[in-house]
């Protein structure tokens, strides 16, 4: 190492014998880097996990606009829409298709545990409304009281998912009535229900009692081939006599849910708080062993001052210093990291990992931000007069 910094730096590396020289704080200054790494690791896979949570139903569906109530700011929140502003959307040459979409929450009592999954209520009908994996088994919703559930949903057995076949289809209990599930799909649960589950618009109704087939959740509308979305759209504004509502891109929809989640639901807010509580903790670690070192041997460098050594070269042995402990701190931060975001997806099915760009940008992030701290250090050695240190 000392001879790769040498072949680096050009000259003796100074800050890795420095740090070096005393093993016991070296690693301590070490562990503390990987903690904050690992603080930035755990908070961003939440938030990614997040951002893949609440994007993925948008992607059980093919649509280009949807039409919402005004408080309508997540795919299950909000109010109804009543279905005639779909048929009056109709009015516009480039709508070729539309579709009421129903969500509800239902719960699933499994072996004693409550299982909340999404239940999204479709036309079997409408199959290009659905995304090709689920569009395929989307005939079986023709018959009441049968639904497509989540494979993946938290709570549900992989071994008892696997077994749900058409010849061995599942039969349960939910809000007050007996489905039966002849067959699954890909899903995964998030930070809102424990999985998904498709039913017919009927068999939705006959779930939730309340609800009525003319005030769906949603409205999602297809439109011809080769129309410019954004266009229809802001038309489609202006035909439709309910002015309150949220008329937008299906994509917008999508992208302006996660906003919501991110910024002004209390869990995206808290978790933005945590990764930069652990950018700040890793930059007081840094900064406070730069310090520490910069103080242990103000009288050396004194001496190189005195010598006429100018702040570059002080500077130098401090970033070089910074830049070792940010790169042999991230290694292991990354790879506890890691197992820890692993574990966690294993506990509660969400959809955490670690990424690259997750990687790379805390790579990066470390370095620049042990670069600052060493910066910083070096202040109160700028403004030392030799004449006084000895």
């Amino acid at each position: 190492m000392s001879r790769l910094l040498q072949v680096i730096f050009r000259r003796l590396p100074i800050g890795w014998l420095q740090l070096t020289h005393k093993r016991g704080r070296f690693m301590a200054a070490l562990a503390g880097v990987a903690f904050a790494n690992v603080l930035v690791f755990v908070q961003l896979g939440i938030m990614n996990s997040m951002a893949t949570a609440t994007l993925r139903p948008y992607e059980f569906f093919n649509a280009d606009i949807m039409i919402s109530a005004a408080d309508a700011n997540a795919l299950a929140e909000g109010g109804n829409v009543a279905r005639q502003w779909m048929l009056q959307a109709f009015a516009d040459s480039d709508v070729t298709a539309g579709m009421g979409l129903f969500v509800g929450n239902a719960s699933w009592d499994r072996d004693g545990f409550d299982i909340a999954l999404t239940t999204f209520g479709v036309d079997p009908g409408q199959v290009d409304f659905i995304a090709p994996e689920i569009a395929a088994d989307i005939g079986h919703l023709q018959v009441q009281d049968v639904a497509i559930v989540d494979r993946l949903a938290r709570g549900l057995s992989r071994d008892d998912a696997a077994a749900i076949r058409p010849q061995t289809p599942l039969t349960f209990e939910t809000q007050g009535r007996t489905v039966t599930a002849p067959t699954t799909f890909a899903g995964g649960g998030g930070f809102g229900g424990d999985g998904f589950m498709f039913v017919s618009d009927q068999t939705f109704l006959s779930l939730f009692a309340s609800r009525v087939s003319a005030a769906p959740d949603h409205i999602l509308l297809r439109v011809r081939p080769g129309a410019d979305v954004a266009v229809v759209a802001d038309r489609l504004r202006g035909l439709i006599s309910d002015k309150t509502l949220r008329i937008r891109s299906y994509a917008e929809a999508a992208q302006e849910d996660l906003r919501y989640q991110q910024t002004q639901r209390p869990t995206g807010v808290i978790f933005g708080f945590g990764v930069l509580i652990g950018v700040l903790v890793g930059l007081v670690i840094v900064y406070q062993v730069l310090s520490a070192d910069v103080a242990d041997h103000l009288r050396e460098y004194a001496t190189f001052k005195a010598m006429g050594y100018g702040p570059r070269f002080f500077l130098g042995i401090v970033v070089e210093e910074a830049i070792v402990l940010g790169l042999l701190g991230f290694l292991p931060g990354l790879a506890v990291g890691t197992a820890i975001l692993t574990l966690m997806a294993n506990v509660t099915t969400l959809p955490l990992a670690m990424t690259p760009g997750m990687a790379v940008t805390v790579f990066v992030g470390t370095v620049v931000f042990s670069v600052l701290s060493g910066v910083i250090a070096t202040r109160r050695l700028a403004a030392a007069d030799p004449a006084d240190l000895f």
